[in-house]
């Protein structure tokens, strides 16, 4: 079996040796740990943003929707050129984006010009999305792909734990929260020179480029407008969940997707394949990357926000707080990434991540703002053990279903549905808070003979408070985070379903496949590279052409 396997691995022309990929992913690491760094930042800095500002609790939100709302719009886009174009000119291009982006944002004084410098983050980040964990697809075949996927995930893990607290003392000191934007641009530079000098893929020439335009316009109007929705709906927004504007963004909504649906079934070259994302393997990933979205980017975004405003610490205690979740992240990813490796088997990682999401959640939920943080330590590290065993080993099943020509469509597919349903969770779990928050500080004014309505918990800027009103904000705000955890479990329970009734296929070891077979058939058989006459029939040459290496 083993020698078989290495005769295969001699003939396949896209695979490369593991020094040549670790060069490759050196440059691709740093500018996706560039993006994330700067992403964390600005988490832990945002209650002191919002505060100086002048905004409130819906603002709160919709700055971290807006850069969601990019990010999913133009995840599968970015990811449908990565199949066309060249993906190192693509991925240097996100970076230059997001880099523009967080320039305009450290210059913003009001909310609106950095809401408009969020949406070009948002584009930025949406291409590193698509790019990395497409390119690792293309020079990785699935089996060895679970200890890069590792990789990456630790550096999603440091730049998580790293990012917190490097906001937190930027935001501290004098410098100001300003510079936690203006931090990225020399990391980017070096992000930069290393793709220049490390990247080499193997790809193929196309002549015959086409791109669906139009369902991308329609697909992006239409996630817009739902997200739109969700974000300023409810008693904290600007009209009821149940009223005529709701029931016209709605109808909106679905219409445009609908249409979308209608264009990509008759696109030449579509931006959503259907026949990939109706797949089963790829269809339940889709699912459970939408409930892990809703928890992961919904419930965790609130969590420097319960640290700073309901408990009264500091940026920096803030992010050092956040550390157990990242430590579990961290382990987890580089864990599973690896035994995946070893033994093939990526199925009992991802249900058992969903487990203990739900569990993690599940214990989050019973938080307040006295709630012993030894114990929230121990329960957001479950959540992060959740995560890192979920995230990348979602994308590597499904990529593990489709040839190197559909492997930029299929993960920033995946990716584009975890993004949306954090968008989305963003959005309702920050209306649900706000509107708990007010009830709440009503509740404690009028234990205070204090006349107030339901939004007083709006005002982030405690400071300005007298200390008896900032007090029942900050009791308000913990006593209501406990709500949104819950919400984030039952999203949790959704994922554990999708994940259970995943096929548990075998991780095939070459990087593209039989030619052959059908691409959603392939990977009942495309795994099994012992057998000798494949490795006789050089069939791993994807449509017999020569790959070549982008410089």
């Amino acid at each position: 079996m083993s020698s078989s396997v290495e005769a295969v691995t001699r003939r396949d022309p896209y695979a490369m040796s593991h020094r040549e990929v670790l060069e490759s992913l050196t440059g691709l690491l740093a500018a996706l740990f560039t993006a994330l760094l700067s992403t964390t930042i600005v988490a832990t800095a945002l209650p002191t943003i919002i505060g100086d500002l002048q905004a409130s609790q819906t603002a709160y939100a919709w700055v971290i929707t807006t850069a969601l709302l990019a990010n999913a719009a133009s995840t599968p886009i970015w990811g449908k050129l990565a199949d066309l174009f060249n993906k190192k000119l693509l991925v240097q291009t996100a970076i230059v984006i997001f880099v523009a982006g967080s320039v305009i944002a450290g210059f913003a004084h009001d909310v609106t010009l950095l809401l408009a410098a969020r949406v070009v983050q948002g584009i930025g980040m949406g291409g590193l999305t698509a790019l990395v964990v497409a390119i690792i697809g293309s020079i990785v075949a699935p089996r060895e792909r679970g200890r890069y996927s590792g990789y990456m995930g630790a550096v999603m893990a440091v730049s998580m734990s790293g990012g917190p607290i490097l906001g937190g003392v930027i935001v501290d000191s004098p410098l100001g929260w300003r510079w936690c934007f203006f931090v990225c641009v020399p990391l980017a530079l070096i992000a930069l020179f290393l793709l220049q000098r490390t990247l080499r893929l193997p790809t193929d020439r196309k002549a015959d480029v086409s791109i669906d335009w139009l369902g991308a316009l329609t697909m992006t109007a239409g996630v817009s407008i739902l997200l739109i929705w969700v974000s300023f709906a409810g008693k904290a927004g600007y009209y009821e969940w149940f009223s005529r504007e709701s029931l016209l963004y709605v109808a909106a909504g679905i219409a445009l997707l609908a249409a979308t649906v209608w264009v990509e079934s008759r696109a030449k070259s579509p931006i959503v394949p259907l026949r990939i994302v109706t797949e089963r393997t790829t269809g339940l990933a889709i699912i459970a990357s939408i409930a892990v979205g809703i928890g992961m980017f919904g419930a965790t975004t609130f969590l420097g926000q319960y640290f700073q405003t309901a408990r009264g610490y500091s940026p920096t205690t803030a992010g050092i707080l956040t550390i157990p979740m990242v430590a579990g992240m961290l382990v987890a990813s580089v864990g599973s990434g690896q035994l995946i490796t070893r033994f093939g088997n990526w199925k009992p990682f991802v249900v058992g991540g969903a487990g203990l999401l739900v569990v993690g959640f599940g214990l989050l939920s019973t938080i307040d703002h006295d709630t012993n943080l030894w114990l929230v330590g121990a329960y957001i590290a479950v959540v992060g053990l959740g995560v890192g065993m979920m995230m990348q080993n979602l994308v590597l099943a499904v990529q593990n279903t489709v040839g190197v020509h559909d492997i930029g469509a299929a993960s920033s597919n995946v990716a584009f549905f975890r993004t949306f349903g954090g968008a989305i969770g963003v959005s309702v779990l920050g209306s649900v808070l706000a509107t708990r928050v007010g009830e709440l500080s009503a509740q404690g004014f009028a234990r205070l003979g204090i006349q107030a309505s339901g939004s007083g918990g709006s005002n982030l800027d405690l400071s300005s408070l007298p200390a008896p009103i900032a007090t029942i904000v900050r009791a308000s705000y913990g006593d209501a985070t406990g709500r949104i955890f819950l919400i984030a479990a039952v999203a949790a329970v959704v994922a554990l379903l999708a994940t259970t009734l995943l096929p548990d296929r075998p991780l095939r070891r070459t990087i593209d496949i039989d030619p052959g077979l059908d691409p959603m058939r392939a990977d009942d058989h495309g795994g099994r590279t012992g057998q000798p006459d494949e490795a006789e029939s050089g069939e791993f040459a994807h449509d017999r052409r020569e790959p070549v290496l982008q410089n």
